[in-house]
């Protein structure tokens, strides 16, 4: 009886070590501007606004006053747009038996591929003066993006780190 527990011991051992993440990242876009500076910009651009539409609107050019709104309404909303875009992010993980994506969108719903360490893929598109263009993961018959949404120095280092990460597991066999 105490050969079979050692030996289950061994295996659940194997298995949580193939378990463990090699490589593990989370990438979310970059927003430059962060809340305090989007709540100065709007405070800034709302004063601005509400001055010369008002002053419009007491010349008796009030058509002009009320564009003055439109646009303020159309900048308030042009950046909850993108503040709502920064919400999307990824999980990549690399471990001996599996490759996961997990890819959030911003409204919160995921997705998740898997894939074979072993027959996974990585390809990146480069453009010459430009860097990365795109990386995508392909194996067994199926395919997904991975950081469509990072700036081209992002990119290379993510890059990198992953084909890093996927020689280091299929070299250890």
């Amino acid at each position: 009886m105490e050969n079979l527990y050692s030996t289950a011991m061994k295996e659940s051992n194997a298995d949580s070590f193939n378990e463990q993440p090699v490589f593990a990242a989370e990438l979310f876009p970059h927003r430059s501007l962060g809340r305090r500076g989007f709540k100065i910009l709007l405070a800034l651009s709302g004063a601005v606004c509400f001055l010369y539409g008002m002053f419009f609107v007491a010349t008796g050019a009030w058509p002009i006053g009320f564009f003055f709104g439109l646009d303020f309404a159309l900048l308030y909303g042009a950046f909850w747009l993108s503040y709502r875009s920064g919400k999307a992010r990824e999980e990549v993980t690399v471990s001996r038996t599996d490759v996961s994506v997990r890819k959030f969108t911003p409204s919160g719903q995921m997705v998740e591929h898997h894939f074979n360490p072993f027959w996974a893929r990585f390809l990146v598109r480069r453009h010459q003066e430009i860097g990365i263009l795109s990386m995508h993961i392909f194996g067994e018959g199926r395919r997904t993006d991975i950081g469509s949404f990072l700036n081209p120095d992002d990119r290379e280092s993510f890059a990198k780190a992953f084909k890093g990460a996927l020689a280091t597991v299929k070299q250890r066999i």
